[in-house]
C-alpha cells in the first residue's frame, strides 16, 4: 500500500506528524527559521468560547454580505442560531462540523479576467472569524515589518509610502512580482505544516482543513473539489494568505532588502537595474520551488521604480505618489456606469451613489500629488451629471420646464429643448450649463471631489475652514 504521509512528513488523515517527521524536526520552520516548539492548548474551547463568538458574530454581522449556497442572510441568523447552535457547537467540539461548500462568483478584473470569489454560509463565516480572533494573535507577534495586508494598525498606504522612502534612499529600481492565482493554488500540506510549528490542536487543525476542502458550488448548481487553494470570501482566508507568505517576507528580510506586500502583492525596491534583475529571478526559483506557488511571468518585472506600479500608486516625475493610469481609467469606468443614461433611477439615487463612490475613491488615493487632475475629473464629473439629467427631463417640454426654473433666458430656451445633438454633447452646452450650475449641483448632492481631496490632503486647512 502506498504511505499515505505526504512530502512534509504529515499525515493527512490526522494532521499530526509521522514519527519520522518529528525525527527529523520537521515542525522547525525551514522557510522562516526556528520559532520555538508549538503550543499545546485546546484551542477549540477558546473558539467556542461566549464572548469570542459574540465579537465574531459582531463582526460578521457588520460587514454584511450575501448569502452563502443555503440562502441564509445576516438578518435570519440570529434565530437559526438560537435553534441550532447547541448541536453545532458539539459537532465541532467531537470533530464532526462539516462546512457547506461555498458559493462560486467572479468578480471583473480591469484586465478583462474575472476573479473568483467564495462566498461561505453565514453560519460559517461566523465560525472562520471565531478561529481567525484565536489564531490571529499567535502569528502576529512573528509576522515581518514589511507585510501590510489583513492585519490590525496597517493599511494600504502604509504599504505604498515605501516607494517614496526607497526613492530617497537611492533605491531606483524595483522587482514587481505577480503571484498567478495565488488564493487557488496554495498548497494545503505546507499550509497545515505551518500552523503545526505554532500549535497543536488536533480538532482546531481538522476544522481548518475542512474549511480549505468544502469545496465550492459552481453558478450552474455543480459541485467542485478543492484539493488546493484557499477560498478567497472568507474572514479565515487572509489570515491563512499571510501565514502562507510569511517565508517569502522572512526570506526578503534575510537578504536585506526593503520591500512592501500586501496581501500576494508585493514589491521590491534595490539600487541598480542589475540587482533588480538577479532578484527577479531568485524570487521565482525561490516562490515556484520552495513556496510551490506560481509566478505570472508576463505581470512579473524588473524595472526603474518610476514605471512600476503597485496597490493603484506610482511615483510621478517629482518622485511623488500619484494614482495610475490604469486606476483613473477605473475611476471613470465606475462613473459611468453608476451615471448612465439607461439606469432609469432617480436622480437622488444616483447622486447618493456617485457620492459615496468618489468619497470612498477619493479617500484610498489621498497621498496621491494629483491636485490638477483631481480638478479636471471634478469638472467632468459634474459633467455626466448634467447628462443624466438631460436624460431623465427627455420631452422637450419638460426640458423647458426645468431650464426656466432654473433661470434660463425664456428667449434663447428653445435652442436647448429642440437641439438635435446627443446627450454628452448637451451637457457641454452654455444654457444647460448656466441652468445646471455648479452651486445648484452641489446644493442637489453631486460631490465637489476639489473640496473632499483638500478636506483629506489638507485636513489642518479644512477645519480652519
Amino acid at each position: 500500500m502506498k504511505d499515505r504521509t505526504n512530502e512534509e512528513g504529515i499525515d493527512p488523515a490526522t494532521d499530526k506528524p509521522t514519527d519520522d517527521a518529528r525525527r527529523r524536526g520537521a515542525l522547525e520552520s525551514r522557510d522562516g527559521g526556528k520559532h520555538g516548539a508549538p503550543q499545546e492548548r485546546n484551542m477549540i474551547e477558546e473558539i467556542l468560547e461566549t464572548e469570542n463568538l459574540a465579537q465574531a458574530w459582531k463582526r460578521v454581522k457588520a460587514n454584511k454580505g450575501a448569502p452563502g449556497i443555503d440562502g441564509m442572510t445576516v438578518a435570519d441568523f440570529p434565530a437559526f442560531a438560537r435553534e441550532h447552535w447547541p448541536r453545532i457547537a458539539t459537532a465541532i467540539r467531537e470533530g464532526n462540523y462539516r462546512p457547506a461548500p461555498v458559493r462560486r462568483v467572479f468578480i471583473p478584473k480591469p484586465d478583462g479576467t474575472q476573479r473568483p470569489l467564495g462566498i461561505p454560509t453565514v453560519l460559517d463565516r461566523v465560525i472562520q472569524q471565531a478561529v481567525a480572533q484565536v489564531l490571529s494573535p499567535l502569528f502576529e507577534v512573528d509576522f515581518s515589518e514589511s507585510s501590510y495586508g489583513y492585519r490590525p494598525d496597517r493599511s494600504a498606504h502604509m504599504a505604498v509610502a515605501g516607494m517614496e522612502e526607497s526613492w530617497k534612499e537611492g533605491r531606483r529600481h524595483a522587482v514587481e512580482c505577480d503571484l498567478k492565482s495565488f488564493f487557488d493554488t496554495v498548497n494545503h500540506d505546507r499550509l497545515m505544516r505551518s500552523l503545526l510549528g505554532k500549535f497543536r490542536c488536533r480538532k482546531t487543525l481538522g476544522l481548518i482543513r475542512s474549511y480549505l476542502t468544502a469545496g465550492v458550488e459552481l453558478p450552474d448548481g455543480t459541485l467542485e473539489a478543492t484539493p488546493l487553494g484557499v477560498p478567497q470570501g472568507g474572514p479565515l482566508s487572509p489570515l491563512l494568505a499571510n501565514i502562507v507568505l510569511d517565508p517569502l517576507d522572512k526570506e526578503l528580510e534575510s537578504r536585506g532588502h526593503k520591500f512592501a506586500r500586501y496581501a500576494d502583492d508585493f514589491i521590491v525596491m534595490v539600487n541598480s537595474r542589475n540587482a533588480a534583475k538577479r532578484l527577479l529571478a531568485s524570487l521565482t526559483r525561490y516562490c515556484e520551488g520552495r513556496l510551490q506557488l506560481i509566478v505570472n511571468r508576463a505581470k512579473s518585472r524588473a524595472a526603474p521604480l518610476k514605471q512600476c506600479e503597485f496597490l493603484g500608486y506610482r511615483l510621478n516625475n517629482k518622485a511623488k505618489l500619484a494614482w495610475t493610469d490604469k486606476a483613473q481609467h477605473r475611476f471613470k469606468e465606475r462613473v459611468r456606469e453608476i451615471t448612465s443614461r439607461n439606469r432609469g433611477h432617480k436622480v437622488q439615487v444616483v447622486i447618493g451613489e456617485l457620492d459615496q463612490y468618489i468619497r470612498g475613491w477619493l479617500n484610498y488615493y489621498k497621498l496621491s500629488s494629483t491636485y490638477k487632475e483631481v480638478l479636471a475629473l471634478s469638472v467632468w464629473v459634474r459633467r455626466r451629471v448634467r447628462l443624466y439629467y438631460w436624460k431623465q427631463w427627455k420631452q422637450p417640454r419638460t426640458r423647458r420646464r426645468h431650464l426656466l426654473s432654473l433661470g434660463a433666458d425664456p428667449a434663447t430656451v428653445h435652442m436647448a429643448t429642440r437641439s438635435r445633438k446627443g446627450y454628452w454633447r448637451m451637457s457641454q452646452n452654455e444654457i444647460v450649463r448656466y441652468a445646471l450650475n455648479n452651486r445648484w449641483l452641489g446644493e442637489q448632492g453631486v460631490p465637489d471631489m476639489r473640496a473632499i481631496w483638500i478636506a483629506l490632503y489638507y485636513p489642518e486647512q479644512a477645519q480652519g475652514n
